[in-house]
């Protein structure tokens, strides 16, 4: 599996036609007035986050079953997985290539929650020890030489570069010929930002260890390719822990593996054990190919707002009330900023009242808000842009997004300009800026972003000075 679908968010804002000033997918003209940055801006050091605890999951323990087994029997390309594969025994885990400073912290963290939260026997592989699981760091270029539109990816039975290069389209990297695990390599490049690289070692880690396949269905997990979440959750470090529970062995088949479950999620998880309405449906494939010609890099634009409608006419024809109709609005929102921006902000009301109903959509809900903030912002509503900011920030600190973290408070921060109140958004500005470092990566970036979110403001033209200023 590959995180295909990168960060939305990591791409440059715009001002869109007829005043709807949000975050799109390409790079506009803006027509606004400018808060130009001071080439010579000091920017703050940056900020990470420390060791943290997901909130238990919120679906029942039959759903969760459910979830379980078309994760762990099905591949994204749709393929059946015949039997049950896992580690056996201890697993180590080691680093190799050019590494950025950023990754023991995030790596160090990553074990200490799959040791403290999956109960899984993970370790570093000591000097002269062959680990279980390479983490290989790579430049994106190097990468995607191979396999062009994966941001990283995870293959079996290798534990090298060269080992994946030498044989990438034999049956030894072809997970459904696997036994057990035994050998696995997680590629990822080492030159983008600290929160890219950080995202990819939850999702492919996971999944080297445990499931391979993603849901769209699922809104509280990492195994989804609509990538709102970017750190591994609750759900799935229940999930994980369920993997390797003694009650299941490498070589079960899915019917023995859902005869078990039951009595598996009502031990690990009790609170789950409540009863399920009804269970969600599998999604079509038809709505997943939409979804991904929607928001794929290869397509027109105009190709991918025809196929973001028909995702909608899809969860329309289904009756979805659920995060995949949430989704299709979002995704048909950002690609009709600039041809449709009326339907682009009816798009964006309605994905939100989705997201905002159920407790666990909320950093979904939080991205939705950015757009609808910057919107206010554009629009001449300050206090409405705040709002909205304040009420998605502990969604977004709890889910560690420091991209979408630091974007929400520089609205914010524009907003508290646009209201007079200099200090609070100086304040505010360099915190934001911290964060964002850790999220978008390199000075220019962040100083681009700065820029970027200083178009919204529709007042006079200002000077944005830095910290040190």
């Amino acid at each position: 599996m590959s995180r295909r679908l990168i960060s939305l968010l990591r791409r440059p804002l715009v001002a869109a036609t007829a005043a709807l000033t949000l975050i799109s997918c390409a790079p506009q003209a803006s027509n606004v007035a400018e808060r130009r940055v001071v080439p010579t801006l000091q920017l703050p050091a940056m900020k990470t986050f420390g060791q943290t605890k997901a909130q238990g999951s919120v679906r029942p323990n039959a759903q969760i079953a459910a979830d379980f087994l078309e994760l762990s029997f099905k591949m994204e390309s749709g393929r059946a997985l015949p039997r049950l594969t896992r580690f056996e025994g201890p697993v180590t885990i080691g680093v190799r290539g050019s590494a950025p400073a950023s990754l023991t912290g995030d790596l160090t963290r990553l074990v200490s929650r799959f040791r403290n939260e999956a109960g899984l026997d993970i370790r570093f592989a000591g000097a002269g020890e062959t680990p279980n699981i390479v983490v290989q760091v790579l430049s994106r270029k190097e990468l995607q030489r191979y396999v062009p539109q994966a941001a990283c990816f995870v293959v079996p039975r290798v534990s090298s570069w060269a080992e994946f290069k030498a044989d990438r389209r034999g049956q030894s990297v072809d997970w459904t010929t696997l036994e057990r695990r035994e050998r696995a390599a997680v590629f990822l490049p080492g030159d983008v930002s600290p929160q890219e690289t950080r995202d990819c070692l939850h999702e492919e880690i996971a999944q080297a260890l445990g499931p391979l396949n993603d849901l769209y269905r699922l809104p509280e997990s990492v195994f989804n390719d609509d990538n709102f979440h970017t750190v591994l959750t609750g759900f799935d470090m229940l999930i994980l822990k369920a993997y390797y529970d003694p009650a299941l062995a490498n070589g079960m088949s899915r019917e023995q593996v859902a005869a078990r479950l039951p009595a598996i999620l009502a031990r690990l998880n009790p609170a789950g054990n409540r009863p399920v309405g009804r269970l969600e449906s599998e999604t079509p494939r038809e709505w997943t190919e939409q979804i991904e010609r929607a928001v794929g890099p290869r397509t027109s634009p105009r190709a991918r707002s025809a196929a973001a409608k028909r995702a909608v006419a899809i969860a329309d024809a289904n009756r979805w009330t659920d995060s995949r109709r949430a989704y299709s609005l979002y995704a048909l929102g950002r690609l009709s900023l600039n041809s449709e921006p009326e339907l682009a902000l009816a798009a964006f009301l309605e994905s939100s009242a989705i997201y905002r109903s159920r407790p666990e959509t909320a950093i979904q809900a939080a991205h939705v808000a950015m757009q609808l903030a910057a919107y206010s912002l554009s629009a001449g509503r300050p206090d409405t842009a705040i709002d909205m900011v304040d009420e998605s920030l502990p969604a977004v600190a709890a889910a560690e997004n420091a991209a979408l973290l630091s974007t929400l408070m520089l609205i914010k921060a524009e907003a508290l300009d646009a209201k007079g109140q200099a200090a609070r958004a100086a304040a505010l500005r360099s915190d934001a800026l911290g964060w964002a470092r850790y999220g978008f990566g390199p000075d220019g970036e962040v100083r681009a972003r700065l820029l970027e979110i200083s178009t919204l403001n529709p007042g006079e033209p200002l000077t944005v000075r830095g910290p040190q200023g």
